[in-house]
């Protein structure tokens, strides 16, 4: 596959498996009948999860 293509697919990805993200963020406020605001400690364990997933796919060709 050549890089653009790669490209476009990842970003596509990306996009949609946010727009997913945030409808349930916002399912799960409605539901409790809160704002769908996340703390800052839950970002911050969302942001070391997404780095982690990153760098398990960055790893995956490596032949060690």
């Amino acid at each position: 596959m050549n890089k653009s293509k790669t490209l476009f697919f990842g970003a596509l990805i990306g996009a949609v498996t946010g727009l997913i993200a945030a409808t349930l963020l916002n399912r799960n406020a409605e539901k409790n009948e809160k704002e769908s605001a996340i703390t800052t400690g839950e970002g911050m364990k969302l942001g070391v999860l997404v780095f982690g997933l990153l760098r398990a796919i960055a790893s995956l060709g490596d032949e060690k």
